[in-house]
C-alpha cells in the first residue's frame, strides 16, 4: 500500500504543469523574424464558445495599430485571423512604407508556440506574398 501510494505521489508531483492551464492573462508574443521594431502584448479574455478574444498592443505604440479577434479552438489548436494595415514594412523599419497584411496566427493550446503566415495583396517589390513566422506567446 505505501508503495502504490508512494509511486502516485512521485508521478503527481513529476508531472510538469499544462500551459494550457491558463489561457486568459497578459502574454508576450515573440515573433521570430518579422520585420519591425514593436514588441507585441496580447490581451487573452474568454468569449462564447471555444475560442479566446486577442487584443494586440503594440509597444512602443508608435507607427503600429493595433488588432483585435477571436481566436477559435479546433484540434488542439488556437487560430486568430486578423487584416492589419501596417503588416509588411518596406525600407526604413521606421519611417518606411507599410502594407496592409491578412495575418493568420495557429498555435498549440498546450505548448503556446505556432505560426503566424501573413499575406499580401502587392508586397515591397510589388508582388503579391505570403511570409510564415514562428512564434511562442509567454505569459506576463
Amino acid at each position: 500500500m505505501l508503495v502504490i501510494l508512494l509511486a502516485m505521489c512521485s508521478s503527481v508531483l513529476a508531472a510538469p504543469p499544462a500551459l494550457a492551464d491558463t489561457p486568459h492573462g497578459n502574454f508576450a508574443l515573440h515573433l521570430d523574424g518579422r520585420y519591425d521594431f514593436h514588441t507585441w502584448i496580447w490581451v487573452l479574455a474568454s468569449c462564447d464558445g471555444d475560442c479566446v478574444f486577442v487584443q494586440a498592443i503594440p509597444q512602443p505604440v508608435a507607427r503600429a495599430f493595433p488588432y483585435a479577434g477571436d481566436a477559435w479552438l479546433a484540434d488542439g489548436r488556437y487560430t486568430l485571423a486578423v487584416d492589419v494595415p501596417d503588416g509588411l514594412r518596406c525600407g526604413n523599419v521606421y519611417y518606411g512604407t507599410t502594407i496592409p497584411t491578412h495575418d493568420v496566427y495557429t498555435w498549440d493550446a498546450t505548448t503556446r508556440v505556432g505560426v503566424l503566415t501573413s499575406s499580401f495583396d502587392a508586397g515591397c517589390d510589388g508582388k503579391p506574398g505570403t511570409l510564415t513566422y514562428p512564434f511562442s506567446l509567454s505569459l506576463m
